[in-house]
């Protein structure tokens, strides 16, 4: 049986987790770019490993910011 504080719950913490995967997705997407512009303008290699790194985070993120823009646009409609 499902109560109101569970549906209530569970809705709380699914938009934490997305306000969440959206601000590390914008962190991240900050650092990379730092990152990069630090690379281009000093040479440093460990910059531009560390700009490449990021991507693996990156990725992920992306595919979770598409899905919750997905699920809100259904929502509208």
């Amino acid at each position: 049986m499902i109560t109101t504080v569970v549906t209530v719950t569970s809705t709380f913490l699914a938009g934490s987790f997305g306000a969440a995967a959206v601000a590390a997705l914008i962190l991240f997407l900050i650092m990379r770019e730092l990152t990069s512009a630090h690379a281009e303008e000093s040479g440093s290699m460990r910059s531009k490993i560390l700009s490449h790194t990021l991507l693996v985070p990156i990725s992920p993120l992306l595919v979770v910011f598409a899905f919750i823009v997905a699920v809100k646009v259904l929502e509208v409609l």
